[in-house]
């Protein structure tokens, strides 16, 4: 017989475990008959309560119990005292029944919570987002970035233990802040993670302080990753200049803007810029593949759609049982999800984890995942992507491709690009590329803009389109653009910008200028024939100086278009040679 530590009842000493784990309820010895005294003439204290259990309201009913217990309190690093002889009870008065009901329940539901397999424990990290959870622990698990390949010059620098500062500039999902928190992990450097959009001076002065006194101290160095640095003021940027130039930091910024602008020149000049590339397909698909094996195993497939064979979804029946089983077909949704994702490895998990939330109706069918989604188009409208469409769009209409204009046109106004801006940008086309080969098409592009300002979107794409395709299809010519610029070049000439203009070709509007003689030689060429006459335009150092050209075109020749014409030209040869001999006599 043994004290139960909590609450200091006794117990006999096989069931002590037992006991605590039925909250003290169960496994009670019977308590003696009233007046019973312990062996050393003590009478039985009350019960007191654990140090982990409060002491409970008791009652009369149970005031009256504990008075009657044999077993004084004692504390659980002590020997229980010697068990005194048993009274001699009367069969009649023995509690036997309240003793099986006392043995019996514990043992019913000990055999309850036995039978009932407990659920399984979720992972520490189940509340994060696949895309999270999914991030690679080491620099061989990141895809699609040769900067940490094998023979990466990022990742030499890490191995070499020379991480300079750095900007790494890429777009979404393409791996910054992953890449960043390998660096501070395989360097053995303390990481310091900031965000420019909660993050200010005062916050990073505190944090240039701690890495002076730790570089110190212990030597270590410190890392301090900057997302999205771009969003930092030029004055919040400035206050890197000095611990990064010192070496109190190692500054890695992350950026989906061009640091050309975004970032000030100074500092800029004090960090690396790494560009990432964009994921392509099969790298995402790879990303997508490795996170079904590591998380869902036992993965269903979804239920064939109708139009299954056009969507080249597979048709099994039946669901796959394993993922170990699964094959290249049955991953073709996870192929349409990774081409989806457009290069955003974030955005392909989120894609793949929302497809596997869906995937738990059983009726659930492939088409019906893809009419889940939502397509992001990547457009920032001040940013690169405003300028770098804009011109992919310019130089298409300059280059005859009215397909790649009109996908160009339709990518901006379907991210919400301004109409009147693509619609100035044609006027300027009209004058630029086609100029003097179809002076009509200066007229369409200011129709075309007023038909945008005075309509609107989304009628107006139609006007847009029209325009595109007529400025695709007029013959070019850039003889006026050209000859504007080599005006411009002359001016930039020493002394060719203040050139005194002719005296018969300037105005008199009044006496002294004509008593000057100013206008008195010039020839108004209406009063000719034909406006023909001879006559000096230009300064007399100027004279003779062409800035106009007479081709529309240049003269330089394409490998590529010279070599295609030359296949063109043997085809026609050969073509012409087999017309001779079936044909000797041109019959």
């Amino acid at each position: 017989m043994v004290a139960c530590p909590i609450c200091e009842r006794p117990v006999k000493e096989a069931d002590i475990n037992r006991h605590i784990d039925s909250d003290c309820k169960a496994f009670i010895d019977q308590p003696s008959p009233p007046g019973t005294q312990l062996q050393n003439g003590a009478k039985p204290k009350p019960a007191r309560a654990g140090f982990f259990t409060p002491a409970a309201k008791k009652n009369a009913s149970a005031k009256a119990e504990d008075a009657s217990s044999p077993i004084s309190a004692l504390p659980s690093t002590q020997a229980p005292p010697t068990k005194p002889p048993a009274p001699v009870i009367p069969a009649s008065t023995a509690p036997a029944k309240r003793a099986r009901e006392q043995d019996v329940q514990p043992q019913k539901q000990k055999e309850a919570e036995e039978s009932s397999a407990p659920p399984p424990k979720k992972a520490k990290n189940a509340h994060q987002p696949l895309a999270e959870r999914m991030r690679p622990h080491s620099l061989d698990e990141v895809a699609g970035q040769e900067l940490v390949g094998p023979n990466g010059v990022l990742r030499n620098l890490i191995v070499s233990d020379r991480v300079p500062s750095m900007i790494l500039w890429g777009g979404p999902g393409t791996g910054k802040t992953t890449i960043a928190r390998l660096i501070a992990q395989t360097a053995g450097c303390r990481f310091v993670e900031i965000n420019s959009t909660s993050s200010g001076v005062g916050e990073c002065k505190k944090l240039f302080a701690e890495a002076k006194n730790e570089l110190g101290l212990t030597g270590r160095k410190t890392i301090i990753f900057c997302d999205e640095i771009h969003r930092f003021s030029k004055s919040q940027q400035d206050v890197f200049l000095g611990p990064v130039e010192a070496g109190q930091v190692t500054l890695i910024g992350a950026t989906t803007e061009n640091p050309s602008f975004k970032v000030v020149n100074a500092l800029l000049s004090r960090c690396r810029t790494f560009t990432l590339s964009k994921l392509n397909d099969e790298d995402i698909f790879g990303i997508l593949k490795r996170a079904l094996l590591r998380e869902v195993p036992g993965l269903p497939t979804p239920s064939p759609s109708p139009s299954a064979e056009d969507q080249d979804i597979p048709s099994n029946s039946e669901p796959s049982t394993s993922h170990h089983l699964l094959t290249d077909d049955d991953y073709a949704l996870v192929r349409y999800l990774a081409a989806f994702a457009d290069g955003d490895a974030r955005t392909g998990l989120n894609l793949l984890e929302l497809a596997l939330d869906l995937c738990r109706k059983p009726s659930i069918t492939a088409e019906e995942i893809k009419k889940s989604l939502t397509q992001t188009l990547v457009y920032d409208r001040a940013g690169d992507q405003h300028y770098d469409t804009i011109s992919a769009f310019h130089k298409s209409v300059r280059g005859s491709n009215a397909d790649a204009a009109l996908y160009y046109l339709a990518r901006m106004l379907q991210s919400g690009e301004d109409a009147l801006y693509i619609a100035r940008r044609m006027v300027v086309i009209a004058s630029e590329d086609v100029g003097i080969a179809d002076n009509s098409m200066l007229s369409l592009a200011t129709a075309t803009y007023t038909a945008a300002e005075k309509i609107g979107m989304p009628e107006c794409r139609i006007n847009l389109a029209h325009c595109t395709v007529a400025l695709c299809q007029a013959p070019k010519s850039v003889r006026a653009y050209r000859g504007l610029n080599a005006a411009y070049a002359a001016l930039k000439e020493p002394g060719v910008a203040g050139l005194p203009v002719p005296v018969h070709l300037r105005n008199a509007p009044t006496k002294l200028m004509k008593e000057l003689g100013y206008g008195k030689e010039y020839k108004y060429n209406p009063d000719y024939k034909d406006g023909r006459v001879v006559q000096d335009y230009l300064p007399e150092k100027l004279e003779g100086r062409v800035f106009l050209g007479t081709r529309d075109l240049g003269t330089e020749v394409d490998p590529e278009v010279a070599e295609m014409d030359e296949e063109v030209r043997h085809a026609e040869e050969l073509e012409q040679g087999e017309e001779l001999i079936l044909n000797p006599d041109g019959d």
